[in-house]
């Protein structure tokens, strides 16, 4: 117990001089309290009575803040949860998505569903804050430094993959995982496997665009060796023999072959080979690689031929888990809702959708996942805003109504991009008249792609125009998609990226830590917390062996 007779004989209390009464029969006590009441004439600088009574007061409250908060810090720590065991991170990333999406896709799927307006999607009951984004180089960031600043919990510059500013390489949460506490990893996504995101978990280069050295890092070929034991997505073509077809590699090297000889990976190809997939006897490492680049927008996703995210996840989680139990080993796993980002980079309000929508249940299938299995934290975040989406956009010029209108999107069957390079191939197809070519475009495209009806003469003419115009495939992917999003009323500011902060959820154990605002390199910091890791050895480790 503080004795405060002993702590306020230090403070000087300016008394006047002692006297039991004052002429109105007033006790001493009662004027000094006078002296400090609001009502007294005397200034303040005169009330010095006041002062050393606000003094005294102010100490013992904050004596007494002090050491209730001591007490009840002393008392949290002692209730706090000691855990016990191995432990699991899923590190979930919503490519390009942005707290406008959020909200855009939740009216959307009230409105498809017809549900109530309180509904929420599955992240939004995990909402605890959001992260800002920017980069060492700029104030909008790409997915390279993005990524990097969750690996490494460190900024770095735009194009970065696992590297410092001064490109030096860093150490990542998933490489620590593997190194320090020998912990099971994996890279599940929709994009290239060879792509920002996951390249900056599992390689270091100087260049985002080097794929080809990322995917001989990611198998092996770098200081640490291999630390991945699990990558499921797109890009076979990063793997692949020059000499063969659909490779991007510039060399003859069969990074496949490679990757079984001298690393033993275990390489699945097809989708039909995947589904015959035994998730209890699976011998890791395992690479399985549905389509030579991106995989396929949800929307024009075959499922007999590629997995959609949600079941890549499930795969994965019962594969780790069951490794898990028989390894006694935790488990640390990145997830990426890739394509996300791109359809926001076409401005594509539907396909858009259909991938927050899809990555939204892979978010239902994690928390899952972490309510029966203690000790398991999930996180998901963005790496930045794509497109600067607005739900409300004022076409004309009159005063706005505040609509937008979710029943225009729901007739769109493709994406805006397979709409591109279908038109793209039938203008490159010999022998054929132009008037099945425009048949072609509006009846099949216009019509059944984008379920559009009332198509202007100019909107016709404009993609009609494309070709002889010396555009790109996307250029005329952006036509379609703003068809389409000019009738919802979606409004689009750029095809690149924002400087928007960004949304972050989190469940399990420890995740009140990440309440609130948090530059994005403090989730990494918090990864790497929780974990138990070391990146400066890590780091050390790839410096000294480059």
């Amino acid at each position: 117990m503080v004795n405060t007779n002993t702590r306020y004989s230090t403070i000087p209390v300016y008394l006047e001089p002692e006297e039991e009464e004052d002429q109105n029969g007033r006790s001493q006590e009662e004027v000094s309290l006078l002296k400090c009441s609001p009502h007294s004439s005397s200034p303040f600088w005169k009330r010095r009575p006041c002062l050393g009574i606000f003094i005294a007061i102010l100490s013992t409250f904050v004596i007494t803040s002090t050491t209730i908060t001591l007490y009840n810090r002393k008392q949290t720590q002692q209730e706090a949860p000691i855990l016990q065991g191995k432990k699991n991170v899923i590190m979930m990333i919503s490519d390009g998505f942005g707290p406008a999406s959020e909200t855009f896709a939740r009216q959307y799927y009230t409105w498809l569903g017809n549900r109530s307006v309180t509904t929420m999607l599955p992240l939004d009951e995990i909402h605890i804050g959001h992260s800002r984004t920017q980069s060492s180089s700029s104030l909008i960031t790409d997915s390279a430094a993005g990524a990097t600043a969750f690996a490494c919990a460190k900024k770095s510059y735009n194009g970065a993959i696992g590297v410092d500013p001064h490109e030096i390489p860093c150490g990542t949460v998933l490489e620590s995982a593997k190194i320090h506490q020998d912990m099971l990893t994996g890279l599940v996504v929709t994009s290239r496997v060879t792509h920002a995101t996951p390249a900056a978990f599992s390689s270091h280069v100087a260049w985002r665009d080097w794929e080809p050295l990322i995917a001989e890092q990611q198998i092996g070929f770098n200081p640490l060796g291999r630390t991945v034991d699990l990558m499921f997505g797109g890009g076979r073509c990063e793997f692949t023999r020059n000499s063969s077809a659909n490779s991007c590699r510039a060399d003859d090297r069969d990074l496949f072959q490679e990757a079984q000889d001298k690393f033993q990976w275990n390489i699945i190809l097809s989708k039909e080979e995947y589904d015959q997939l035994n998730t209890k006897n699976v011998q890791l490492p395992l690479m399985a690689l549905f389509s030579s680049g991106h995989m396929d927008y949800e929307m024009d996703r075959k499922p007999n031929e590629q997995p959609a995210l949600h079941e890549m996840t499930r795969k994965a989680l019962d594969i780790l888990k069951a490794k898990s139990e028989e390894q006694d080993k935790g488990f640390f796993l990145m997830i990426e809702g890739s394509r996300i980002d791109m359809a926001a980079h076409n401005n594509d309000p539907a396909a858009h959708f259909h991938e927050i929508l899809e990555y939204q249940r892979t978010a239902a299938l994690v928390k899952e996942f972490v309510e029966n299995n203690p000790n398991t934290v999930m996180i998901s975040t963005s790496d930045h805003e794509t497109g600067g989406l607005t739900a409300g956009r004022q076409v004309g010029e009159d005063y706005p109504e505040y609509l937008w209108y979710p029943e225009r999107l729901s007739h769109v069957a493709n994406s805006s991009e397979a709409l591109a390079f279908a038109w793209d191939m039938a203008c490159h197809k010999k022998d054929v008249d132009e008037q099945t070519n425009m048949d072609y475009l509006r009846e099949i495209l216009i019509r059944a792609g984008l379920g559009i009806h009332d198509a202007t003469i100019e909107e016709i003419e404009k993609i009609k125009g494309w070709i002889t115009a010396n555009k790109t495939v996307y250029d005329l992917a952006y036509m379609f998609s703003d068809m389409t999003s000019q009738r919802a009323l979606i409004g689009w500011t750029t095809h690149g990226h924002t400087a928007v902060d960004v949304n972050l959820y989190a469940m399990g154990p420890e995740t009140e830590a990440l309440r609130g605002s948090h530059e994005n390199i403090e989730i990494g910091e918090f990864i790497s917390k929780f974990l138990g890791l070391d990146l400066d050895d890590v780091t050390k480790r790839l410096v000294d062996g480059r």
